[in-house]
């Protein structure tokens, strides 16, 4: 008999490292792109970290009941290497979800970092141990550790929905979610994406930048482009 609300779900369908680890040094905003500008979590959730962090890996999916943080102290134990613990706590911002002392534990099972939809206590610690926690803010009001929750289930979080297994990308410019079946295909373009953006720059600086589509794209939306001294002789 299932126990919703409260159970625990095993679950091993990673996706092929080979692809995740393909998404490491592409930026949130050319991933976004090539999903329709979509899967792209709320901007309250942002890194506590120094700028320059960019993490990669799959999500370990918990539901908490806001507050609580007993069915994340079991993800921690549950995770594999190259997992990042996505957070489900409602968005509420009464009670820290995690801490200093999680973080460190976190570090040494080798978990990529933290999402959290809620705060989290301890920041100044966290920040200058540069272990990559993204969260709504901060409260020294701890958790309590007493449930109920679900673990490996579909969340939301940052208003976006999280299956067990998706890969996650998170750095300075927020967070994005790449369903796990769409992956390679996400992989590839985005990939293209970020060769055409290295050619675009080359060609700022050499004067050679094609810019002739925002006249075009102006014409096309029937926007009128009237000389100065015409428009005050009317």
């Amino acid at each position: 008999m299932s126990n919703v609300g409260f159970r625990v779900i095993q679950y091993n369908n990673r996706v092929d490292q080979e692809v995740i680890e393909g998404f490491k040094g592409i930026a949130t905003p050319n991933i976004g792109d090539v999903m329709g500008r979509m899967y792209a979590m709320d901007h309250s959730i942002k890194s506590v970290n120094k700028p320059g962090i960019h993490i990669v890996g799959s999500a370990l999916t918990v539901r908490t009941h806001p507050s609580d943080n007993l069915m994340v102290h079991k993800a921690m134990d549950m995770a594999q290497p190259g997992d990042i613990i996505v957070v489900d706590a409602c968005g509420d911002m009464g009670n820290a979800i995690l801490g200093e002392l999680m973080c460190h534990y976190a570090k040494t099972k080798g978990i990529v970092g933290y999402i959290v939809d809620g705060p989290i206590r301890d920041l100044y610690s966290i920040a200058e141990m540069n272990f990559p926690v993204f969260a709504k803010g901060g409260t020294p009001r701890g958790p309590y550790k007493e449930g109920p929750g679900e673990i490996n289930t579909v969340i939301s979080c940052g208003n976006v929905a999280i299956n067990p297994g998706d890969v996650i990308v998170a750095d300075d410019d927020g967070i994005v979610v790449i369903p796990k079946g769409d992956a390679e295909d996400v992989l590839r373009k985005a990939q293209d994406i970020q060769t055409r953006e290295k050619m675009v720059i080359e060609s700022i600086y050499n004067g050679n930048w094609d810019r002739t589509w925002v006249d075009e794209t102006l014409k096309r939306k029937g926007c009128e482009v009237i000389e100065e001294y015409s428009y005050r002789k009317k």
